[in-house]
């Protein structure tokens, strides 16, 4: 569906903004967000695209002046996706006293980040990961915007077995994302009384993925699900129907799946994609209006997809816990805040948070390739 794209009124933004005024902030200096996220590697377009996108929606409140005469702006290094960088990202972050840490992309870094968050007592808000490390147990620093790998792998297997396609095989990163994705196929499919016919792996941040491919490929599978990134994943499709594969592929949201496209071409056509976010190409929602519009005001790098619309949604999540605070503000107070939320709507996105619960979403739909390009749900 092609989008129509309006024009954001400086009036009604000024009164969404409105609310910033019961946060009380210092009249001086920034509210400033570490994030150590994947902005070069094989990884990068996650990084920089979820990035884009928060910048947008900050960009805009920013320009209408700021949370409590505050501009928001985030520090980003990059970790390119190992957990070791990770970790002494997040040390300096800490030690440059950040208001909170956000947007941290993948699950072998976020869980190295969050022990360290925890200790300092730092709000660690919307990690682009749906592990269940991270969720159980709850951990009252940790906001996630997103839905589990579990609720996206129950949907895929699901609609598998609707298909009638029950010899399902499983490729994923040999690390803590891989597993998480592991294990919430393996949940779904025992609820079924099926197994995976054969599981095989790849290193993070590896495109080498031959014995994946001879070790899949020998069972026949029907399908395969993927738990890795675009570059793996899209070597891994390449090369299965080099060898005449002919079954379908089904991919959990954080591989990109704009990245997976431009990655494939057309052979990507009918590979399928869980997403935890309404989707920034159909303008049913109004939150995809929204951003459509914001992307488009923002020009530049900013870009409509997956990615950036999650890390737009995450921005946004954030600012309204921030329209929450009474008194002054302080991340003892954002967590309040964001716990006030209660159940909300964003623009036909739910979202809630309470006091036992910081999972805001437990959306998920599919997605599919089309192979020039662009993505169908």
């Amino acid at each position: 569906m092609k989008l129509t794209r309006r024009h954001f009124s400086i009036g009604s933004d000024a009164a969404l903004l409105a609310g910033f005024s019961t946060a009380r902030a210092q009249s001086e200096g920034k509210i400033i967000l570490g994030q150590s996220a994947a902005f070069t590697g094989p990884a990068a377009q996650l990084g920089i695209q979820f990035y884009q996108g928060a910048k947008v929606y900050f960009d805009r409140v920013n320009a209408l002046g700021g949370v409590g005469r505050q501009q928001i702006e985030i520090r980003n290094l990059d970790d390119g996706y190992e957990p070791e960088r990770c970790v002494e990202n997040t040390k300096k972050l800490i030690a440059d006293d950040v208001f909170a840490l956000f947007g941290y992309i993948g699950t072998p870094t976020s869980i190295a980040a969050l022990p360290l968050a925890t200790k300092a007592k730092i709000p660690f808000i919307a990690p682009f990961t749906g592990a269940m490390a991270l969720r159980d147990p709850f951990n009252r620093y940790a906001f996630h915007v997103r839905a589990s790998y579990n609720d996206e792998t129950a949907l895929i297997v699901k609609q598998l077995i609707n298909l009638g396609l029950k010899k399902i095989a499983v490729f994923y990163q040999k690390d803590a994302y891989g597993k998480a994705g592991l294990d919430g196929v393996n949940l779904a499919l025992e609820k079924h009384k099926l197994k995976p016919v054969a599981q095989a792996t790849v290193e993070r941040n590896s495109v080498d993925v031959a014995p994946a491919i001879k070790t899949l490929l020998a069972t026949s599978p029907d399908a395969v699900v993927q738990i890795g990134a675009y570059k793996a994943c899209a070597a891994f499709i390449r090369e299965a129907r080099k060898a005449g594969y002919g079954g379908t592929f089904y991919n959990v949201s954080f591989v990109g799946t704009q990245a997976l496209a431009d990655e494939l071409g057309r052979t990507g056509a009918g590979v399928v994609v869980s997403q935890v976010m309404p989707s920034p190409y159909n303008a049913a929602r109004p939150i995809a209006r929204e951003f459509a519009d914001a992307v488009k005001a923002a020009g530049k790098d900013a870009q409509l997809n997956f990615s950036s619309m999650e890390g737009y949604v995450a921005a946004k999540v954030f600012v309204e816990g921030l329209k929450r605070v009474s008194g002054k503000l302080s991340r003892e107070a954002l967590i309040a805040g964001l716990e006030s939320l209660g159940s909300q709507s964003l623009g036909g996105f739910a979202v809630a948070y309470s006091a036992a619960d910081h999972v805001a979403s437990s959306f998920v739909e599919l997605s599919m390739l089309t192979g020039d390009g662009r993505v169908r749900t």
